[in-house]
């Protein structure tokens, strides 16, 4: 049975998600959502889980933007969240030099989970005809290691800007790869999409 001619969507704007998925080959186009990202007490508590949720929301969002009345095809949407965890602790993204300062001063001299999610949510939608969906979610998990920071590697690295759109208050492939010791698990997940177990998870949808 051939494969059917998939609409292939990243349900992100993110630049370092986007460039992953291209080095990877894969065909797609961006559809960028504004959801919620509040997270309950009890889904805050328990961080791979919120993960996922996010993720979720994500795709969920763009699927129902998408498949208007006179969609014809066949979509698969991609959402994705990363979250930097520190002693059960969820660093989003800071708000401000001094939740910057915050976040980096705690992860200075010690290890932290990061956690990215990525949903995968498939409509087959024909015109006129029945729509079918399913999505499955996965949680890709690396432990990054930092090195001690100094006051002046903290400071002008907030004064750099480059931490303000980034979860955990750093980019590891930008201006934090300095401060790096080690990781253990996949540089992907850390950037903010684990595409070689995408691929190894939806082998029929991109190839082993």
């Amino acid at each position: 049975m051939n494969k059917p001619k998939l609409d292939i969507v990243l349900a992100s704007a993110s630049p370092r998600r986007r460039q992953l998925l291209q080095e990877a080959g894969v065909e797609f186009r961006v559809h960028a959502v504004d959801v919620d990202e509040s997270l309950e007490d009890d889904l805050a508590a328990e961080p791979v889980e919120a993960v996922k949720k996010l993720a979720e929301r994500k795709a969920r969002a763009a699927v129902e933007q998408l498949v208007t009345s006179d969609y014809d095809g066949t979509l698969a949407v991609l959402g994705s969240d990363t979250m930097v965890v520190f002693r059960g602790q969820i660093f989003g993204k800071p708000h401000d030099a001094a939740d910057a300062e915050r976040m980096l001063r705690a992860l200075s001299g010690h290890g932290h989970d990061v956690h990215t999610a990525v949903s995968l949510w498939a409509v087959h939608a024909p015109a006129g005809e029945d729509v079918s969906l399913f999505y499955r979610t996965f949680v890709d998990t690396t432990y990054v290691y930092f090195k001690e920071l100094t006051d002046e590697q903290i400071a002008d690295y907030i004064a750099s800007g480059d931490p303000f759109d980034k979860a955990g208050a750093y980019g590891i492939q930008s201006g934090a790869a300095p401060f790096i010791d080690h990781i253990e698990g996949e540089l992907d997940t850390v950037i903010g999409f684990p595409v070689k177990r995408l691929l190894k998870e939806f082998p029929d949808f991109f190839g082993a």
